[in-house]
């Protein structure tokens, strides 16, 4: 009998320490996707700019797509082993948590100022492509033929915002307020930047992905709720510093297009990258957190449109609302 308890209690003792050790896997992880993204970015614009490329450009592709990496990585690595609950979850929760939680913060150390822009193109194209996916989930899955879709209305409101600029700049419109200053690197150090940050970005999102699941089958936890919270803000990491960095710099219109542009690139991009590698299961739990996405955009947008702001009280609703959105999922 002791003999039983003895290995009973090591069998414990052993799964503590593997749970330890998985936690502390995710937070590496995390800290790899985060600082990974930050140099591939770094090193990437800084290639660009020394062939040319305008900073543009840059901003709208390299950058972007920089910022999506976490989410984009985390979610093929996902789709491709099979943990495909986590991929979805990971790009509705990272939407969900940008605008409710990340907004709500940012407006509540300074409130945000919203471009007009933003009211009449970002913002709708954000609630647009949140119900396209909704639509395209009703089926069960985001097929191949969905992903080019989707990819296809990633070039155009690329291409669209490439025109916008040209059109602001020839009629005197524009403003360098948005752009951020460009790392001179040396194209040796650009490279190895850009080549590093990219090695970090795929070994955190192994991390993430084995930590996550791990800890959601140990502690009774579905992948879809892991995925809609802790995977959804470790791989958010990089807007939540921007935004709130920007806001105590007074520069908070920032944090709106850093925002804005991160939950269309998670849907477009990573999704539509996704599912162009593997048909993405869509499982009909998460209509209801793709709805709730959708109704942080609308509720964005009608915060915003009487003064073109997002007031304090407004941050605090939103927090309040992924409170409540956070208790529903538990």
């Amino acid at each position: 009998m002791d003999i039983i308890l003895n290995l009973i209690g090591f069998a414990n003792f052993n799964l503590v320490w593997q749970i330890i050790l998985q936690i502390a896997i995710l937070a590496l992880g995390f800290v790899f996707l985060v600082k990974g993204a930050d140099w591939f970015v770094d090193g990437a614009a800084s290639i660009a700019t020394k062939f040319g490329i305008p900073q543009l450009i840059i901003g709208l592709t390299i950058v972007a797509m920089g910022t999506s990496a976490p989410e984009a990585a985390v979610s093929i690595t996902a789709a491709a082993g099979g943990n495909a609950d986590i991929t979805i979850g990971n790009v509705v929760g990272s939407n969900i948590l940008n605008i409710f939680v990340i907004l709500g913060l940012t407006a509540l150390v300074n409130p945000v100022v919203v471009q007009k822009s933003s009211l009449i193109v970002d913002i709708p194209v954000v609630i647009g492509i949140t119900a396209m996916i909704f639509v395209m989930g009703l089926d069960g899955s985001i097929s191949r033929f969905d992903a080019v879709i989707m990819l296809i209305v990633l070039a155009s409101y690329l291409l669209y915002l490439i025109w916008d600029a040209k059109r602001s700049k020839a009629l005197g419109l524009e403003t360098n307020e948005d752009s951020e200053e460009i790392k001179n690197l040396s194209l040796p150090k650009s490279l190895i930047f850009t080549v590093i940050g990219l090695a970090l970005i795929v070994v955190g999102s192994n991390c993430v992905v084995e930590g996550a699941t791990f800890i959601a089958e140990k502690a009774g936890l579905s992948e879809r709720f892991i995925g809609l919270t802790i995977v959804a803000l470790g791989t958010s990491l990089p807007e939540l510093f921007t935004s709130v960095t920007a806001a105590m710099k007074k520069n908070s219109d920032i944090a709106v297009g850093n925002i804005l542009g991160s939950n269309i690139f998670n849907i477009l991009f990573v999704v539509g990258l996704s599912g162009l590698i593997i048909p993405v299961p869509f499982q009909s739990a998460f209509r209801f957190d793709t709805i709730v996405s959708g109704i942080a955009a609308i509720l964005l947008l009608l915060f915003c449109l009487p003064k073109k702001r997002l007031s304090r009280v407004a941050g605090i609703i939103f927090l309040i609302c992924y409170a409540v959105y956070f208790y529903m999922i538990w």
